[in-house]
């Protein structure tokens, strides 16, 4: 087909990703990868698809939300999807790869098509009547990313990014933690948080365990510098002395624990998410350990005894526009629907959540360039609801989000209280629903195709 080629910036998982979809549907595209003549501080060659941190694309149990996802990829002919499957090595449930096989052969297969040119060259504009995917990730360059910040007017597009753990709401003991405002005071009269209390030997415990704990190794130079006073990780709070989370994120002022009619030494507050129903954040969590001695030091919270973790906290560099404020359904610009975004600088974490924004990417500039209005995956899938987050939560405390089951729609009330203590049950069924939502999405995108 002739025409302007697509342009995309980036050649890591969204990126490629992206580059196979549009080739496969008859289009051209360019990859601009900036590696290896200007390197990063995380990669380590010049491969595209390059994994720069964990081997893991996380777990395939089925019924899983990280299994839901890739299942969804494969059977939109995900390009990474099959090269991890070449390169699996021995993981457990995991589908963990080789990353010098897999990245070997993502590379190869880019390279060998036709329809997708690679340049090793830095992009530094946006500008031109060129469709463009930017997929350049946590790292993108300086000059990227001010030109990111001038076309959707954002003041800063850097965050040292600070995550709070969330978990699963079903997994909170609410014998024990009770819902409370501090003083009572909330904006419309409600309790507005669950609260986890603690006695004095119960929080001395947790200072101990929490102060022993590993933290996680630094990837890059920029994650061992200082970190900013605002946002703190706990664990720092606590080496500055063992009252300094009373008198913080941790401090009871306010409460009432309602089984002792007392003030609680301290307590911890978990707050709804509020695009993700079903699951709570803990409040001024954010935290540098190691995810397993974090579930084991989390889990000496009362009531939080036997949580189950969606998310772990995190510090570390990250780029990411507000994508709630910037993008559509379909992942474009709102205000240049030519421009979409992919991957983590959409605001999504993990692999597998990186490569599904670029195989949507990819899918949705090929509908531009062929004269079609791109259309969103359905709300039922993984993949749509995943996009579904990314547009649609709140722009004031926008924070990436990787694929679980409080980001699909709820099934109805009358199977949620029937299967109430099946929660298997009730992700199969999720599971379920998403797949036929999307064989009537795929069988419409193929009568498109062709």
């Amino acid at each position: 087909m002739s025409g302007e080629p697509i342009h995309i910036v980036g050649g890591g998982l969204a990126g490629a990703e992206a580059a196979w979809q549009i080739a496969r549907r008859g289009f051209e595209c360019v990859i601009c990868e900036m590696r290896p003549s200007r390197p990063t501080p995380a990669h380590r060659t010049g491969r595209l698809a390059e994994l720069v941190c964990s081997n893991s694309l996380k777990s395939e149990q089925e019924a899983s939300a990280p299994w839901l996802l890739k299942e969804e990829l494969r059977r939109l002919d995900s390009l990474l999807l099959r090269c991890a499957q070449a390169a699996r090595v021995p993981g457990g449930h995991a589908l963990t790869v080789d990353r010098d096989v897999f990245a070997a052969g993502v590379t190869a297969a880019i390279e060998g098509e036709p329809r997708i040119q690679v340049r090793r060259e830095e992009v530094t504009s946006l500008e031109g009547s060129a469709i463009w995917i930017v997929a350049s990730g946590p790292l993108t360059s300086g000059a990227l990313a001010d030109e990111i910040a001038r076309i959707t007017g954002s003041e800063r597009l850097y965050f040292y990014d600070s995550i709070s753990p969330i978990v699963d709401a079903e997994s909170v003991d609410t014998s024990i933690a009770f819902w409370a405002s501090r003083y009572g005071k909330s904006a419309d009269g409600t309790d507005d948080y669950l609260n986890c209390p603690m006695d004095r030997e119960q929080y001395e415990r947790f200072v101990d365990e929490l102060l022993a704990a590993a933290s996680v190794s630094a990837h890059i130079p920029e994650d061992s510098t200082c970190y900013f006073e605002a946002c703190l990780p706990i664990e720092e709070l606590a080496r500055r002395g063992r009252e300094t989370l009373r008198f913080g994120p941790m401090k009871p002022m306010g409460l009432t624990d309602p089984r002792t009619g007392k003030r609680p030494w301290a307590a911890v507050q978990l707050r709804q998410e509020n695009a993700r129903a079903g699951s709570f954040n803990l409040v001024g969590f954010q935290n540098h350990m190691k995810f397993g001695d974090q579930a084991r030091v989390l889990r000496l919270i009362p009531g939080l005894e036997r949580a189950e973790f969606l998310r772990f906290g995190q510090i570390h560099r990250n780029t990411y526009i507000n994508a709630p404020a910037l993008l559509t359904a379909t992942l474009q610009l709102r205000v240049r629907p030519r421009v979409i975004f992919a991957g983590q600088i959409s605001g999504v974490e993990g692999y597998v959540e990186s490569i599904a924004t670029g195989l949507m990417a990819g899918m949705h500039a090929a509908a531009l360039a062929g004269g079609c209005e791109p259309r969103a995956l359905p709300r039922e899938t993984a993949l749509g609801s995943l996009c579904h987050y990314i547009s649609g939560a709140d722009p004031a405390d926008y924070q990436p989000a990787n694929i679980t089951f409080d980001l699909l729609p709820h099934l109805d009330e009358e199977t949620l209280h029937k299967l109430r203590r099946d929660k298997k049950a009730r992700h199969a069924l999720v599971c379920q629903r998403a797949l036929e939502a999307l064989e009537g999405y795929g069988a419409g995108l193929e009568a498109r195709l062709t």
